[in-house]
């Protein structure tokens, strides 16, 4: 082997080599930059996660006052049911009460006419003064 051969033995192994080099420096450089890239987009998504938190924190809040606010509703609407029930209650003890007085007040009237001279078949008999006279055996002059 000649020395130019060596020689360019040489230096087609330099060029090689620095190619090798440089493949590995691009690459690195390649996987460097690929990982800034893929820092940086987190570091965005995890900017827009933060923001979005705000928002749901704010929807989370305005479901909880909803909530709180149908809760109240409810109760207050089972109040008044229970008010209304006790009213019903109240409403019937006096209809019955009354349907007690009632029977009472038609006994007693009914005692009356079954007692009242004047009353026949249960209606009243028309008697003026004349007929009572007649009837109790004497005459009397009309009322003028």
């Amino acid at each position: 082997m000649s020395s130019q051969t060596v020689w360019i033995i040489v230096a087609v192994a330099v060029v090689a080599v620095v190619l090798i080099v440089i493949a590995v420096v691009m690459l690195t450089g390649r996987g460097r930059r690929r990982e800034e890239a893929q820092r940086a987009k987190a570091q965005e998504i995890r900017e827009k996660a933060a923001a979005d938190q705000v928002e749901l924190q704010r929807r989370e809040a305005e479901a909880a006052r909803l909530d709180a606010q149908a809760r109240l509703a409810k109760a207050e609407a089972d109040a008044r049911a229970a008010d209304a029930a006790a009213l019903q209650n109240e409403a019937r003890a006096h209809a019955q009460d009354a349907a007690g007085a009632r029977s009472d007040l038609d006994e007693r009237l009914s005692t009356a006419d079954r007692i009242d001279p004047d009353v026949v078949d249960g209606e009243p008999r028309v008697v003026d003064d004349q007929a009572r006279a007649v009837d109790d055996g004497a005459r009397r002059e009309p009322r003028v």
